[in-house]
């Protein structure tokens, strides 16, 4: 089902956020990078100041502050003095360049200005990507995922014509440094050496330093990246992303076998990615996962008569949408609403396709939503539950239901950078925080109370 189009522009709190926020995450994620915005400084400012707020952690977002006297002469010249003094101050061993609509609407073509920095500067440059990333033009999402695909494009086959490495790429999507840190632990449980690119577990979920770093220590290395094209396979997370994603591009460079598959969230998508690894390397799946898994069908029978039949409503990020939508339809929770600000035109599709069997009739799914529109149609479907991040607090308060935070961004708690989704593992916690939701719930609105379930 497709959200009808209103006679009239417009949105009122909108479900998503701006694309080079995307790019700019995306570029966090790559050792000794420097995310760089070609436009106004507050663009930058905001996006610092948005960012700090889930993760908790220090970032610096370059930018060329550009002025009004810009917007009619073009900003090339602050473009170049803006990357001179990057180079200058940071020392980086990349500098990811995302332009914003002022630049994009002005029309600033920036491989040009790129091009000329190259030939008027002198000595040791950073390596330079650029993405654009007008904001009217698409979510973060798509920041984000064309960001990946620019840094492979330009770094993957950087190495040489090398052999297969032996090793595989998972292309994870934007999902949270403790859902990296868990893609790490089972690579090294099943002996591959994985490029997890980006990888933001360290650069947005840091240790305490005695003193600043300006360029925090972490990311995807460089050298890594650079050898993409040589390994066994790539596994991608997410069907909603532009056909040119990283994976496809190392597909069509390099032959590696692209997966695509769901987020790997709740059993039967966690069961696919572990599929996967098993073929790749041909070891059956480690006897920890497979405990894990048990541990957590156990769980489900243990606390399906808390949830089974709840309603809920889920919103956010079009694959993370998919992802959670799946987990709740297995667990018990009927999805009545899906709902994104994304329109890639494949979000009833692909829900269909990871719900397959599990649900008795498909929730309503929209595309291009505000939460304006999901205030509107969330009253008469009466949900028990609500499932996204942070934005949907006031609409939960509004229809006194909990509201589960999953994804990006979370403002209102501590935390959002260490919750786990993915995996067994991220499925066990979430099905605890499901069930327990339900319980204080019931709990809260019980004229007596109880202490015993």
């Amino acid at each position: 089902m497709s959200k009808n189009s209103p006679n009239y522009i417009s949105t009122t709190n909108a479900c998503k956020l701006c694309t080079p926020l995307g790019a700019t995450l995306a570029f966090k994620g790559i050792e000794g990078a420097v995310p760089y915005l070609h436009g106004s400084q507050g663009c930058a400012t905001y996006m610092r100041r948005y960012i700090i707020s889930h993760f908790n952690e220090p970032i610096d977002i370059a930018s060329s502050s550009l002025s009004e006297k810009h917007a009619v002469y073009g900003g090339g010249a602050n473009l170049k003095l803006g990357l001179m003094n990057v180079t200058l101050k940071y020392r980086p061993q990349l500098i990811g360049i995302a332009t914003t609509c002022l630049t994009e609407t002005i029309g600033d073509d920036v491989k040009m200005f790129l091009k000329e920095y190259e030939k008027e500067v002198e000595g040791e440059k950073p390596i330079m990507v650029e993405v654009g990333t007008p904001s009217y033009n698409g979510t973060h999402m798509e920041g984000f995922h064309n960001a990946v695909a620019s840094v492979i494009d330009t770094l993957a086959g950087t190495d040489g014509e090398g052999e297969e490495s032996g090793g595989i790429n998972i292309l994870p999507g934007f999902v949270s440094p403790a859902d990296i840190r868990y893609l790490k632990e089972i690579a090294e449980d099943y002996s591959v050496r994985a490029t997890i690119l980006p990888d933001i577990s360290d650069t947005m979920d840091g240790q305490a330093a005695k003193k600043y770093e300006k360029i925090q220590p972490g990311g995807t290395p460089l050298s890594a990246i650079a050898t993409m094209g040589n390994a066994m396979a790539s596994i991608e997370f997410g069907h909603t992303m532009s056909d040119e994603s990283g994976g496809a591009i190392l597909a069509k460079k390099f032959g590696v076998e692209n997966m695509r598959i769901s987020q790997p969230i709740g059993i039967r998508a966690s069961d696919q990615f572990f599929g996967h690894l098993t073929k790749i390397t041909g070891m059956p799946v480690p006897e920890k996962h497979q405990a894990e898994r048990g541990r957590l069908v156990d769980a489900y029978v243990d606390g399906h008569k808390y949830i089974y039949g709840k309603k809920a409503i889920v919103y956010g990020e079009e694959d993370l949408v998919v992802g959670l939508t799946a987990f709740l339809a297995e667990i018990g929770v009927m999805p009545v609403l899906c709902a994104s600000g994304g329109k890639s035109k494949k979000l009833a599709e692909k829900i269909a396709e990871a719900t397959e069997g599990l649900l008795p009739e498909q929730p309503q799914v929209h595309e291009g939503m505000d939460f304006y529109d999901i205030s509107e149609l969330a009253e008469s479907l009466e949900p028990d539950l609500l499932v996204g991040n942070s934005k949907g607090y006031h609409l939960a308060q509004k229809l006194s239901i909990p509201l589960i935070r999953a994804g990006f961004p979370i403002h209102d708690r501590m935390g959002g950078q260490r919750i786990l989704h993915l995996g067994y593992r991220g499925a066990q916690q979430l099905f605890d925080l499901v069930v327990n939701t339900c319980i204080a719930k019931k709990q809260s609105d019980s004229p007596i109370g109880y202490s015993y379930m």
